[in-house]
């Protein structure tokens, strides 16, 4: 800037010299970091000292001798460790994915329904609970037997629905019984049978507190001309040297329900089922053939999913996390849903679009920034997963179900090998860091927008 003087120049203006710059807070330097030491202090407490004293300590054996990188060694070689990473992988790949999918199908359907406030109440509850609770809770849902964990009860009321089990599965032939196997669980007369002459099917093998409920004394079948008869029965009496083998009492009863076949040259001919009392009756084109009593009648009885054996521990321990977390991921996904503008979706109905192509083209990539929050979340959180997997799996499956956390719970406090436990820890902490740099560039993109 300049001003003209007397003689009509111009005369330079010195600007003024800027004032000293203060802080926002208008405090000193020293007096914010007084304020913050405390934070600082308990930072390096709980944070920056464990984590320097775990990479220290886990290049020394349990003993306290330096081994240099022998514990990192033992992490691969050892079968426990390396079955330990194997879920991990499985747990970080499946359950974020899964609980963020689900959440997404939640937040979207819950706003088409009438009841969508109290659906997602219902949803986000399992959040209110413990996972140590959970984990007992599950391990009662698993339970193998249908009349305790319901998972079972639910397998067998279906399976039950559309294929009947077998009510006589440990029966067979007792000793000098007119009946031998046929192989793959059927059994057949030794002799072929004649019409008019009634058959005994003599079995054993079933307690009598397991017989059908309609089960009645076994009776004798009667003699009918054209037509081959027969009974087919319990053939055991309580108490030494009570009843007669292969003839029908009283005491006994009969298979009630159990299917006979005729069959000659391999076909089957003609076929039945017991009475109440195990008689049975089949027309005249048996007369000549094999009785057979198919492989069906003795089908072990369907008891539902080993949820907790080696081969299913994993998913069903993923099954019972995704149910509390289902619902974290619903809640925040809605809130971002509620955020998306709805000009935009009413725009693609508009111009043709389905529900399912607003949904994929408009919604998902409105929700992407919100679904990478829950993704990277749930992802750093299963990485640390412990509660559920300590809780569930039974002693046989607990070596199959292992995950890092439990193992280095087992290694410091089990095997006392604090060198190994250190390693598992160092590992742990190098597995979470590619998750948080992730999330920290996600975060600094969204603040440059």
């Amino acid at each position: 800037m300049s001003s003209a003087n007397a003689g009509g120049a111009p005369k330079p203006v010195t600007p003024p010299a800027p004032a000293s710059r203060k802080s926002v807070t208008g405090t000193r330097k020293t007096v914010a970091v007084l304020f913050l030491l405390p934070a600082l202090v308990l930072l390096g407490a709980l944070v920056l000292y464990p984590i320097g004293y775990s990479l220290f300590r886990s290049f020394f054996d349990k003993s306290g001798d330096f081994t240099a990188f022998d514990n990192y060694e033992t992490l691969f070689k050892d079968d426990g460790i390396r079955t330990a990473i194997k879920n991990n992988a499985i747990w970080l790949v499946v359950a974020p994915t899964v609980a963020t999918a689900l959440g997404l199908i939640f937040a979207v359907l819950t706003e088409r329904v009438r009841w969508g406030t109290a659906f997602k109440l219902v949803i986000f509850m399992p959040m209110a609970i413990s996972m140590l609770a959970a984990g007992i809770i599950f391990r009662l849902v698993y339970e193998s037997d249908p009349d305790r964990g319901v998972a079972n009860a639910v397998a067998v009321s279906v399976h039950d629905t559309f294929a009947e089990s077998s009510a006589f599965p440990q029966a067979h032939p007792g000793l000098n019984s007119p009946l031998k196997s046929a192989g793959g669980g059927a059994f057949v007369t030794k002799e072929p049978v004649r019409a008019g002459s009634p058959v005994a099917l003599p079995l054993t093998g079933v307690a009598p507190e397991q017989m059908p409920d309609g089960a009645k004394s076994a009776e004798p079948a009667r003699a009918e001309p054209g037509r081959v008869t027969g009974t087919a029965w319990q053939d055991f009496t309580r108490g030494k040297g009570r009843g007669r083998a292969n003839a029908p009492d009283t005491s006994e009863f009969g298979y009630s329900g159990i299917k006979i076949e005729a069959v000659r040259n391999g076909e089957v001919v003609a076929s039945t089922e017991a009475a109440a009392d195990g008689t049975f009756a089949l027309p005249e084109e048996a007369d000549g053939a094999l009785l057979r009593l198919p492989e069906s009648n003795f089908r072990e009885a369907y008891n539902g999913v080993d949820w907790l054996g080696p081969t299913l521990i994993t998913p069903a321990i993923i099954g019972s996390y995704l149910w509390m977390w289902a619902g974290f991921a619903m809640v925040l996904i809605a809130a971002g849903l509620a955020s998306v503008p709805r000009e935009l979706l009413e725009a693609a109905r508009v111009d043709g679009a389905n529900e399912w192509q607003v949904f994929r083209r408009v919604t998902v990539p409105l929700l992407a920034p919100v679904l990478a929050v829950v993704l990277v979340t749930l992802m750093i959180n299963v990485l640390k997963i412990f509660d559920l997997v300590f809780v569930i799996p039974p002693g046989s499956s607990k070596d199959e179900a292992n995950v890092l956390a439990v193992q280095l719970y087992n290694s410091a406090f089990g095997d006392r090998d604090s060198g190994v436990a250190s390693a598992i820890a160092v590992l742990l902490f190098l597995l979470v860091i590619p998750v948080m740099l992730l999330n920290i560039r996600r975060m600094r993109r969204e603040a440059q927008r």
